[in-house]
């Protein structure tokens, strides 16, 4: 039989993410419209962002932290641009957000002493294979195959290279030990729901020090220059842009960070988190037809949930079969008003992806999971 509860908030999107419980547009009625990011009021703004970002997160005190263009797309070629070259390197890549990250470095930067490590969808590569007196650069959390690194164990301590780590959808959401990162990036529109187009670009002091110590051997475009007269420019982690930001946005990554803090800050959000991903856990041992895309229990994401069909029947059809049945579920669920943007990745196996953020109220997680069960009798024919 069709459900009779429906989520509240109906948003399940990896990103841009749902807004936090109880967001109206009141919530931007403070912000700075019309005047320029670069006058007193602005870049205070700015610097606000910078400064709650940091104390939620717990960063050390001679971390830089700032704001640059292009979302976490643009701090991660950013710091691929501006960092690597001095030394060898290892890029790891379990989907297609890393995969990218390879091709940067691989065919784009040509770097010749790189070596690529890569899993399918599902599983990590073999982190042992990692030499820490190269660079390495990967992602934290997968967001198209809902894979995560367990923890840091595996990163050394004593590295000679830097660490480089895409951070997007697990930052705000899953405990990152920053003694053993060097570089993070992330955007406003993941675990906070905030909107895009904007990234965050963190450095520690070695990678300071690796910047201005070495000068790349390409040219620089202007969006990419975190150094000025072989200098780390300090304006970029005090609020002064490169680029004109959207002080809409801003008023929003604020309003985000201020309901963090009221909610309990960092731990209270990887609690949340961990809630969704537990609530889909005890559904998904008893659900009988979806598992999910990652193999291992401990690699399991708890921001971007990926599960694939595991019913003999539809599987036995083969994998157009597949296919079609998880985008009727997720058309029909769109359709009947319940969930929205739950689909797979378009570059991801078959199957579907439930955002389970901080934002999302565990309350609408499990309000959701009898209707996958509604939808797939419905659609599997």
């Amino acid at each position: 039989m069709k459900p009779a509860i429906r989520p509240t908030n109906i948003n399940f999107s990896s990103g841009p993410c749902a807004k936090r419980p109880g967001w109206s547009l009141a919530a931007l009625e403070h912000a700075l419209l019309g005047r320029s990011h670069r006058s007193k009021p602005g870049k205070a703004k700015l610097q606000e962002v910078i400064e709650r970002s940091r104390a939620v997160l717990g960063m050390p005190a001679d971390y830089r932290l700032g704001i640059v263009a292009g979302s976490d797309t643009g701090a991660v070629e950013m710091a691929l641009w501006s960092l690597l070259g001095s030394r060898p390197v290892d890029v790891l890549a379990w989907e297609s957000f890393g995969k990218e990250w390879v091709t940067d470095i691989l065919k784009q930067l040509k770097l010749k002493d790189a070596r690529g490590f890569q899993a399918d969808y599902g599983a990590l590569p073999n982190l042992g294979q990692v030499d820490f007196s190269h660079d390495v650069v990967f992602t934290w959390n997968g967001t198209a195959a809902g894979v995560r690194v367990p923890n840091g164990d595996w990163i050394a301590a004593d590295r000679q290279g830097l660490t480089i780590c895409d951070a997007t959808s697990a930052v705000f959401a899953m405990d990152i030990p920053w003694s053993k990162i060097d570089v993070a990036t992330w955007s406003w529109q993941k675990v906070l729901g905030g909107e895009a187009a904007h990234g965050m670009l963190a450095l520690s002091p070695r990678a300071v020090e690796r910047l201005e110590g070495t000068t790349p051997a390409w040219p620089m475009p202007k969006l990419f220059r975190l150094t000025k007269d072989g200098k780390l420019n300090e304006g970029l982690f005090t609020g002064e842009t490169i680029n004109t930001p959207s002080l809409l946005a801003v008023e929003d990554a604020l309003d985000g960070l201020k309901w963090t803090e009221a909610v309990g800050g960092l731990p209270a959000l990887i609690a949340r988190s961990e809630a969704n991903l537990s609530a889909i856990t005890a559904w998904q041992a008893d659900a009988g037809w979806a598992g999910f895309l990652a193999t291992e229990p401990a690699t399991r994401s708890c921001t971007s949930i990926c599960l694939t069909l595991t019913d003999a029947e539809v599987v036995a059809r083969g994998p157009e079969a597949v296919a079609e049945v998880a985008k009727k579920i997720a058309a029909l669920l769109e359709k009947e008003g319940v969930a929205n943007d739950i689909g797979a990745y378009r570059d991801a196996p078959p199957g579907l992806r439930i955002w389970g953020g901080a934002t999302v109220e565990t309350s609408d997680i499990r309000a959701l999971l009898p209707w996958l069960d509604w939808a797939f009798q419905t659609v599997r024919g």
